[in-house]
């Protein structure tokens, strides 16, 4: 039976290499790295063993391609940074490749490196990378951005954050606004510089302080909250119409709200599209019920986005992501959902269906509808695309005094089309 060659994943950058590693490195036949991995390799006792067996790549891309094209001829060593698990090639590695044909080593985490320069525990601290790459053209999507930091801080008592060109410290200290070392928050920022190298520098200050310097490169951010006690919960479902920011009484009235989130059967992790947004009541009150559930509201008007990140900050709902854009458009590139509401779709109802049929093999798609032309249609396409609808006519009224006596006033009724099917299609 040929021997498989294993795609060898190396992290190095702080501490020498062990025998095991060593052994590796000695036997591979190719070794890649980037360039400034290269440069960091030189300072290792291996280096002028197999310098030139290395081989320098531009790219993540371009290391796949080579990666695809060779390994199974090469013995190879693929050479990262720190942990290659932590937000680093080895995720994209295993997932190119499978479990099989990979073999990860990994050194310290410039994360671990840094708590420790600053001697802080960091079993309590949320993790996050926002490292987006370095063509601003092919950036991935991140989870969350440099706007969300001083939200995630109210939420964590401390943040690690690996950092880039774009997001840099300075950038990440101005999120927090001036003055504040004065706020709630009174947050500490350690900037590490360069952990491992020579003129590695450790750096901390307020945000003002932050803001105001320069830093070298590679460095990663620490930031560290002020204790305060906890705040009062306030109840997880069920906001009223007055307590979410809206505009012109554009806004799912609270009793629609309520059926249509039952109606939408939302699991507690997954994705969920919110399309045409609006003031985002509803993503609103799904990511107050199921934090681990993904978030997207896609909302073309840009008075209504305003709003909506005025919400999200408001309500510290940090599982969603407002994407400014009309649909089916907004939609690509996005995770394919798990569940759907449409609340708005201007003409395009019929291709949003037909691109959440696509994305969306089985699952539940809601429609509210206000006009019957609007149910027909939804019923219509929801139907060509292979779900079964089903209808509900919600009719509500409200009590309201005049002249000291009680009456009941009604709100236009709304159409409450829900679509589903299974991964067959039927």
């Amino acid at each position: 039976m040929p021997t498989v060659n294993k795609i060898h994943v190396i992290g190095i950058g702080y501490k020498p290499l062990d025998d095991r590693v060593r052994g590796m490195i000695y036997s591979s036949s190719v070794i890649l790295a980037s360039k400034r991995l290269f440069e960091v390799f030189r300072g290792y006792n291996e280096f002028e063993t197999v310098r030139d067996r290395i081989k320098v790549i531009k790219s993540v891309d371009e290391t796949i391609e080579f990666i695809r094209k060779k390994y199974r001829e090469e013995n190879m060593v693929v050479l990262a940074s720190g942990d290659p698990m932590f937000f680093g090639i080895g995720r994209r590695v295993l997932n190119e490749f499978g479990k099989d044909a990979v073999e990860i080593s990994p050194d310290l985490s410039s994360i671990q490196l840094a708590f420790s320069r600053i001697k802080e525990v960091w079993d309590d601290a949320f993790l996050m990378s926002l490292h987006g790459g370095p063509d601003p053209l092919k950036r991935r999507r991140l989870p969350f951005g440099i706007n969300d930091v001083p939200l995630l801080l109210e939420r964590h008592k401390k943040l690690a954050i690996l950092t880039d060109r774009e997001n840099n410290p300075v950038e990440i200290a101005k999120t927090f606004g001036p003055s504040a070392a004065g706020s709630r928050l009174s947050p500490r920022i350690y900037v590490c510089e360069r952990l491992g190298s020579d003129d590695e520098k450790i750096i901390g200050g307020t945000p003002d302080e932050i803001a105001g310097m320069s830093f070298a490169e590679p460095n990663v951010v620490i930031i560290v909250g002020a204790d305060r006690p906890p705040e009062k919960a306030g109840p997880a479902y069920g906001l009223r119409e007055s307590e979410i920011s809206h505009l012109r009484g554009l806004i799912t009235k609270d009793e629609i709200r309520a059926v249509t989130i039952h109606k939408l059967r939302l699991p507690s992790n997954g994705v969920f599209w919110d399309i045409g947004a609006g003031s985002g009541s509803m993503s609103i009150e799904a990511a107050r019920l199921f934090p681990g559930l993904k978030i997207f509201s896609i909302e073309k008007d840009r008075e209504q986005v305003d709003v909506a990140g005025q919400n999200r900050t408001m309500f510290n709902t940090l599982n969603i992501q407002i994407i400014e854009g009309v649909a089916p458009d907004a939609l690509e590139g996005l995770p394919s959902p798990d569940r759907v509401f449409v609340g708005g779709s201007g003409e395009r109802l019929g291709s949003i269906i037909r691109y959440i049929s696509e994305k969306m093999p089985s699952g539940i798609v809601v429609i509210n509808a206000a006009t019957i032309e609007t149910l027909n249609q939804a019923v219509m396409h929801l139907e060509e695309a292979g779900y079964m609808p089903g209808i509900s006519q919600v009719s509500v009224a409200r009590s309201k005094t005049i002249k000291g006596r009680r009456h009941m006033s009604a709100l236009n009724p709304i159409f409450i089309i829900t679509g589903e099917r299974d991964r067959d299609g039927g």
